[in-house]
Parts: C-alpha cells; structure tokens; sequence
C-alpha cells in the first residue's frame, strides 16, 4: 500500500507539470519533448506500481511500456516537422 501511496504522490506532480508546460510553452520542440517524458514517467509508473506488472510477464511489461514509447516517437516527429 505504502508503494501505491508513493506512486500517487509521484503522479500529481508529473500530472501538474505537463498541464503547466502545456499551457505555457506548447508551441516549442523542448517542451513538448518535456510533456511527452513526463507522460512516459506516469505511464511507466502507472503499468507497474497500479497495474502491478513489475513481477508480471515481461511480455506485457513491454507491451503496456512500448505502446506510450511509440506514441512520444511518433508525436515528437510529427511536432517536429512542422
């Protein structure tokens, strides 16, 4: 219970950041790279503190962990060429 806690009181500060950048400098490729490793922090704790994958498959760690790393990518190249 104590890591959940944890995990939680870690995903506030990361949920603010990114809303805090978002709303101040979205335009710019370095912000938008800082919201995008943010919400790859909060996804990887998200699968495995709350989704308890850390002692589970390594198949489905690197899927749920994958998925949000293939997003940031692709969202940070298509930003990038504008």
């Amino acid at each position: 219970m104590r890591s959940l806690a944890l995990a939680w009181a870690l995903l506030v500060p990361l949920a603010l950041a990114g809303i805090w950048l978002g709303n101040h400098a979205a335009s710019a490729l370095l912000p938008v790279a800082s919201i995008l490793l943010l919400a790859l922090g909060k996804a990887w704790l998200i699968v495995l503190r709350f989704m308890e994958l850390g002692h589970g498959p390594a198949l489905w760690r690197r899927l749920l962990l994958g998925w949000p790393l293939a997003l940031a990518v692709l969202l940070l190249a298509v930003h990038a060429s504008y």
